[in-house]
């Protein structure tokens, strides 16, 4: 049976599936004398009597060890019953409707008969379908949506203009005159900022009066509660709104808000419970952190830190940010006026590096937000100075030390940010400098790794400007590294795949590709773990780098020179089409990212219960040795996912071995990743621990 039919069965004729293709297991239901006999007796049947693949039947053989647990469901904090059998067996000896759902049985119909289960891949065809922003015919549809905006904001300035604002207009000025002026403002990230759209009738305007009236009452409701709304006119000349053109969903999916997100907005949790902080308490992962939310920390080698500056706001709101939470208490906001730096940040800055420089792990600080380029250059140039003494004082206190009990030292640093793809302008001479700068000095005191750490979500965000800006950062001696949110609309056959190759042909790594984390806000734009392993298995292998050849790219990547360049050279020399050096994970609530996980059963409505390890190759806090399996519900059945996608246009046997990719290992990382050795011994103290872990 073909998969857009599997979707939409109904409960008979799924039941009569059952009995036609798999008599042996509708048999031991209905002679089971009832749930227990029939959970005992499907062992022996799986071990004796049943062809099937061997991984298939490990998987099955996990899920009876699991049934009638009862787990503790990590990122609800909720206790659940594992059932799944026993749902099985009341769908297969009921006549009337049960309480589980299709869903859940197409799962279990799917998994006993090996259903799809032959691995399909990814064609050439299959990257080329997804065009890039730098195409002639991309371009020259973005050229015409520039045009159609202009008078747009001419008529925004002319609404707003003073003689004290930046953006203004003289008395007098012709309608021509003020056109080719914001022509030429549209080149300076400043003017998108203070022009940015920040409401659905706006929105709509600006895109050409095409949102629908749906789309429009879920914008409207947004609004009403209050969450939070930004889009420059840089990113929405992106989008498509021609009747012929490229795919711009996986745009839209960032912009335009989901019924599912605008009705759970107020009652969302924090995914990540690390970030919950109670003074003079440990966090989820055992840390003990300064006061005020700036530093967030999982890990003993990196922590984040959260300037209070405009770097905690974002050059546009991605719809699956998991800092809606954040939003709902209005801790973080686009009001950039109440962003600017205050008098005391120098000091509390001087404070939080103090943190960093009495810890003894510590070596690796990521600046985001928020966004690290969203702070103005004078304040990155002030956080980065304020990192530099730090890290020098640090070194300098390391050698009154003994061997074996020297504090780890710094040796990377990472600024955190989305606006090479939203707002590549901001690139400019002065941030530059500011980079080039630091760069300099601190390689003198011993830091090795200069990462700028971005999010390009589509090959259609790689546009003429963002290649330029992305030349930029590379030339003044940043490497530049990306991470992908794995939505619906990226997990489309050979997208990720064609994102890989556009960002290497850059000279930009890939270094994570995140599973959506599953709450129901999210629901609209999640994408089932088993298709982030699918991706993996099927589509990313194309891009494995043999042991030779990592080492030859982390020659190229450590050396001068056009990256992208030598990269694209070196892509064409080995015959790689793109390469895989990014690590596919889940983002655990307390004890951090893995895709180390088994199924261990299937809800009710259909959605999989998995069970998470924790990543073996790092280490991590002493709290993961009190911590048992993690077990985390998805939001969305795979045959939901799989409707989804079929509504995008998507020929749903290209996925069908999905059903199958039921257990995962936590890929190594790229040696470009990894931590550097020091040239001396280093305590394996912790400190910033609570005493009790």
């Amino acid at each position: 049976m073909r998969q857009a039919q599997l979707i939409t069965l109904t409960a008979d004729r799924l039941r009569s599936l059952y009995v036609k293709n798999l008599p042996g297991i509708y048999r031991l239901a209905v002679e089971s004398s009832g749930t227990v006999h029939f959970v005992e007796a499907l062992r022996p049947w799986l071990l004796e009597n049943t062809p099937m693949r061997e991984e298939t039947r490990r998987t099955l053989l996990y899920m009876l060890d699991c049934e009638g647990k009862d787990i503790e469901e990590l990122s609800r904090g909720e206790c659940i019953r594992i059932g799944s059998f026993e749902m099985l067996y009341h769908f297969l000896c009921s006549d009337g409707a049960t309480d589980c759902s299709v869903d859940a049985m197409i799962d279990l119909y799917c998994l006993f008969s090996d259903v799809g289960s032959d691995v399909v891949g990814v064609s050439k065809t299959g990257l080329s379908r997804w065009v890039s922003g730098t195409d002639d015919a991309v371009v020259r549809i973005r050229e015409r949506n520039k045009r159609r905006m202009i008078p747009l904001l001419v008529e925004k300035v002319s609404l707003r203009s003073h003689a004290s604002a930046r953006f203004h207009f003289e008395e007098g000025m012709s309608q021509e005159e003020k056109e080719r002026l914001v022509e030429t403002w549209w080149n300076d990230f400043r003017f998108h900022i203070a022009m940015a759209v920040k409401s659905p009738a706006e929105l709509n305007r600006f895109l050409g009066n095409t949102l629908s009236k749906e789309t429009l009452a879920v914008l409207a409701e947004a609004k009403k509660k209050q969450i939070p709304f930004f889009v420059t006119p840089y990113y929405l000349s992106l989008l498509n709104i021609e009747e012929e053109g490229y795919d711009d969903a996986a745009l839209r999916s960032y912009v335009l808000y989901s019924r599912e997100l605008v009705d759970a907005f107020g009652q969302i949790r924090a995914w990540e419970k690390e970030d919950c902080v109670v003074p003079g308490k440990p966090n989820a992962a055992g840390w003990l952190l300064p006061e005020g939310g700036n530093i967030h920390r999982r890990y003993p080698e990196v922590a984040i830190l959260i300037p209070d500056t405009m770097g905690r706001a974002c050059g546009g709101l991605c719809a699956s940010c998991q800092r809606m939470y954040d939003f709902q208490s209005r801790r973080f906001n686009f009001d950039l006026e109440n962003l600017k730096p205050k008098e005391t940040w120098p000091q509390k800055l001087h404070r939080l590096m103090a943190y960093f420089e009495n810890d003894t792990q510590l070596r690796d600080i990521l600046v985001t937000g928020g966004d690290a380029f969203m702070s103005q250059n004078k304040t990155l140039k002030g956080i980065l100075d304020a990192i530099y003494q730090m890290a020098r004082r640090k070194r300098e206190a390391n050698l009154k030390r003994p061997e074996g009990e020297k504090y780890a030292e710094i040796q990377r640093v990472r600024l955190g940010t989305r606006l090479p793809a939203y707002l590549p302008m901001r690139i400019d001479d002065g941030l530059i400098e500011v980079l080039t700068e630091f760069r300099q000095k601190a390689e003198r005191i011993g830091i090795r790794q200069f990462i700028i750490q971005t999010h390009f979500q589509t090959p259609l965000e790689m546009t003429p400007e963002a290649r330029e800006g992305i030349r930029r950062l590379l030339a003044c001696g940043w490497l530049v590294t990306n991470q992908l949110v794995y939505n619906v609309a990226a997990s489309r056959r050979g997208h990720t795949a064609r994102l890989r190759q556009v960002l290497n042909r850059e000279g930009v790594m890939c270094y994570y590709t995140f599973s959506v984390k599953g709450f129901a806000e999210n629901r609209a734009v999640y994408a089932p773990n088993s298709r982030l392993l699918q991706e993996q298995a099927e589509e990313k292998r194309f891009g494995i780098l043999s042991g030779r050849q990592q080492a030859e790219l982390m020659d190229i990547l450590l050396s001068c020179g056009s990256k992208g360049r030598a990269v694209r050279a070196f892509m064409k020399r080995n015959k790689l089409p793109f390469l895989a050096t990014d690590r596919s994970v889940l983002n655990l609530p307390g004890i951090g990212k893995s895709m180390t996980v088994r199924l261990a059963g299937i809800t009710s409505d259909g959605c999989r219960i998995l069970c998470f390890s924790h990543d073996a190759t790092r280490r991590h806090s002493p709290v993961i040795n009190s911590m048992k399996e993690v077990y985390i519900v998805e939001n969305k059945s795979v045959a939901a996912y799989l409707r989804q996608l079929h509504s995008m246009g998507e020929l749903l046997e290209a996925y069908a071995s999905i059903w199958h990719y039921c257990a995962g290992e936590t890929e190594p990382r790229f040696s470009l990743y990894q931590y550097p050795p020091f040239g001396f011994e280093s305590t394996d103290k912790m400190s910033n621990l609570a005493d009790s872990v």
